[in-house]
């Protein structure tokens, strides 16, 4: 089955070197895939919306400086805590675009730890609308999926979700 165009063993352990670097790159989660459009509006801005628990985000990405601004006010002064400004720019750090985007969110409902979920997940569904070729990046990461998970409603008979009230002998 191999053609007579072949001279030596040599072109044929180079072909099968190329179809092992194929087959890897294929497995690696980063294959060739069809890259999306991009999707700007009239001035120049990606717009996605981020979910998290109960916080919803409209995010609108652009190129700028890096700076943040969530509901008016800038990140440091809205997300206090170093944890959630280090949640708001994961997106930008594994697609190695720090300080490249401005990015301007309105976030509501949740608390900050939610907001700031879905701030992000925000920023990194705008960040693949800006640059389609970040996204297999983004989505290995995890970051274009949303967090399912909420607060288990409370049931009638508990004192919580699955807490039982104290039970009392007598």
């Amino acid at each position: 089955m191999i053609d007579d165009n072949r001279q030596s063993l040599a072109d044929l352990g180079a072909l099968q070197s190329d179809a092992t670097q194929a087959a890897a790159l294929h497995n690696d989660g980063v294959s060739a895939a069809p890259l999306r459009e991009q999707q700007i509006d009239a001035q120049g801005r990606a717009y996605a919306t981020g979910k998290r628990k109960n916080a919803i985000a409209r995010v609108w990405l652009k190129p700028g400086s890096g700076k943040i601004v969530v509901n008016g006010r800038d990140q440091t002064e809205y997300f206090a805590r170093p944890t959630l400004r280090l949640v708001i720019n994961q997106p930008f750090d594994i697609a190695e675009r720090r300080d490249q985007y401005d990015v301007i969110a309105t976030v509501k409902g949740g608390g900050l730890s939610g907001q700031a979920g879905a701030v992000k997940h925000g920023i990194s569904q705008a960040l693949t609308r800006f640059e389609p070729a970040l996204r297999p990046v983004v989505k290995h990461a995890g970051f274009l999926t949303r967090d399912p998970r909420v607060v288990e409603r409370k049931k009638y008979g508990k004192a919580k979700a699955r807490k039982s009230f104290q039970f009392s002998k007598r």
